[in-house]
């Protein structure tokens, strides 16, 4: 486990301890459970992210295929 200072708003402060208190756990693991849900919300984006990109770099080629499908469809081929 690593120790850290932080310093927060004083509104995402009274808020967090609004949270606590709520939930009733320790304001360490709150800070804890909230940073792991932060990053694996981050870690969505940019996965999201390459996958569109990546659906970018593939689309011509891909409607490219499409075409000659359709076109072995109307020439009785397939």
């Amino acid at each position: 486990m690593k120790t850290l200072s932080l310093k927060l708003d004083e509104n995402i402060f009274e808020e967090t301890e609004e949270m606590i208190k709520l939930k009733g756990i320790a304001r360490n693991r709150y800070i804890n459970e909230a940073l792991d849900f932060y990053n694996q919300l981050l870690k969505r984006k940019a996965l999201a992210a390459d996958f569109s990109k990546a659906s970018k770099m593939v689309k011509k080629s891909s409607m490219q295929i499409n075409q000659e499908f359709d076109n072995l469809i109307d020439e009785g081929s397939i």
